[in-house]
C-alpha cells in the first residue's frame, strides 16, 4: 500500500438525524449517477418522521449493491438547505474538513475503481451489500489540503466546462426546434396552407429503409439499434440519416446521425428526397411515432406505417432555407458534442491519476 493511503474511517463518522418535528419537506433519492434527485417513492400515507435528515456536505449512500449493476449508489449533497432521504439509506459526514474535503472524497467515490473494490467488497445472500465497515476500510490517498484544493478546483473546472456544454446544446436544439415550429406549425391551416404547400404522405418526401443485423466490435462507426447507439463497428452502412427506433417499448425514437454509422435490425434509417434532412428530421419529431406502432408485446414501426402517414409538404424552397439555418445549429452543436468528449476524457485521466 503506499505511503500516503489512509484508512477513511479515520476521517469520516456516521450521522443519523431524523425527521421527528417534520421540519423538512424536501424528500430526495439516490442515483447510481452519483447524484441527489428528486424522488419517485409513493409516500402518500407515509410517515415522513422517521426519514433521514441530510445536510449540506454531507454524504448519503445506498448499501445494497446487487442492484445497481457496476456501480455503488453514493452522492455528496451540495445545496443550501437540508433534505431528507429513505431511512434505509446511511449518511455520513467529513469530521474534518481542514483534513479531507468532501469534493476530494466525492471524487474518489466517481472512480471506476472504487465502485469495483465496492462490489468485490459486497456480501450477503438475498442480496449484497456494502456494509458501513467495509466503507470505513477503504483506503485512499489523502495529500495535504492545498494539495486536494487544487485538485478538485481543476475536476470542478472541467465539470463546468462540461455543463456549460450541455447547456449550450439544450439551447441550440431548442432553437431549431423554436425555428421549425415557427416556420411549419404554428399559424399554419392545413385547409388554407400557404402558396406551393400541400397536404400529402411521409413516403412522398423520405425513403424508409431498414437496417441490418450486426455484432458489434472495436471499431469507429456507431451501431445504433432501437433505442440508440449499442457499440461501434469498422463497417458501416449508412451516412448522414436519420435513424428511427424500429421495435420495441421505444419503438419510433428519432435520431440524426451525420457521420457514417451502422444501423442495424431493430433499428430503420431515413433520408430525405428533397436533400432536406433537418426538415424531415424535426417533422418526424413532431409525429409522435411510437403512437403509431403495431403490436402490443412487442410494438412494430414498419416502412409502409411510415409512408402512409399524413403530413403537411411544404415547397421545396422553405425546407431548403430552414435546412440551411438547422445545418450551421447542428455544426456548432458537433463541435461542442466532440468538445466534451475530450474534456470528459481528460476527466476521467485527473480521477484516474488520484491513484497514482
Amino acid at each position: 500500500m503506499k505511503s500516503n493511503y489512509k484508512r477513511l474511517g479515520d476521517y469520516i463518522r456516521q450521522v443519523d438525524v431524523r425527521n421527528k418535528d417534520l421540519a423538512v419537506e424536501k424528500l430526495l433519492g439516490l442515483s447510481i449517477a452519483k447524484q441527489f434527485i428528486p424522488s419517485i417513492a409513493n409516500t402518500i400515507g407515509t410517515d415522513m418522521r422517521n426519514y433521514k435528515v441530510v445536510e449540506p456536505r454531507q454524504f448519503g449512500y445506498v448499501p445494497v449493491t446487487s442492484r445497481n449493476g457496476d456501480k455503488i449508489t453514493i452522492a455528496l449533497y451540495d445545496e443550501t438547505e437540508p433534505c431528507i432521504i429513505s431511512q434505509a439509506y446511511t449518511v455520513f459526514e467529513v469530521i474534518d474538513e481542514t483534513k479531507l474535503l468532501p469534493e476530494y472524497l466525492m471524487m474518489w467515490f466517481r472512480r471506476p475503481e472504487f465502485d469495483r473494490y465496492a462490489r468485490f467488497k459486497s456480501h450477503g445472500s438475498a442480496r449484497e451489500v456494502f456494509e458501513w465497515d467495509e466503507m470505513c476500510d477503504v483506503m485512499l490517498p489523502v495529500p495535504p489540503i492545498e494539495e486536494q484544493r487544487k485538485i478538485v478546483s481543476e475536476y470542478q473546472a472541467i465539470e463546468q466546462r462540461i455543463e456549460n456544454n450541455r447547456r449550450l446544446i439544450a439551447t441550440l436544439e431548442a432553437t431549431a426546434q423554436t425555428i421549425y415550429r415557427k416556420m411549419f406549425v404554428e399559424d399554419i391551416d392545413p385547409e388554407n396552407l400557404p402558396e406551393g404547400w400541400r397536404m400529402g404522405t411521409l413516403g412522398e418526401i423520405a425513403i424508409f429503409k431498414n437496417g441490418k443485423a450486426v455484432q458489434p466490435i472495436d471499431g469507429e462507426f456507431p451501431v445504433y439499434g432501437g433505442n440508440g447507439i449499442v457499440g461501434f463497428h469498422n463497417s458501416h452502412n449508412a451516412t448522414n440519416v436519420i435513424v428511427i427506433g424500429r421495435v420495441g417499448a421505444n419503438c419510433g425514437n428519432i435520431q440524426l446521425e451525420q457521420g457514417k454509422c451502422w444501423i442495424n435490425d431493430n433499428a430503420m434509417m431515413a433520408v430525405s428526397k428533397d436533400e432536406a434532412l433537418y426538415c424531415l428530421y424535426w417533422l418526424l419529431n413532431t409525429l409522435s411515432l411510437n403512437s403509431k406502432s403495431e403490436g402490443a408485446s412487442q410494438p412494430l414501426l414498419t416502412q409502409t406505417i411510415l409512408t402512409q402517414i399524413d403530413c403537411i409538404i411544404p415547397d421545396y424552397n422553405t425546407m431548403q432555407h430552414f435546412d440551411k439555418i438547422a445545418r450551421t445549429n447542428e455544426i456548432e452543436i458537433i463541435q461542442k458534442r466532440k468538445e466534451t468528449k475530450i474534456i470528459t476524457e481528460l476527466q476521467s485521466l485527473l480521477l484516474a491519476r488520484m491513484g497514482q
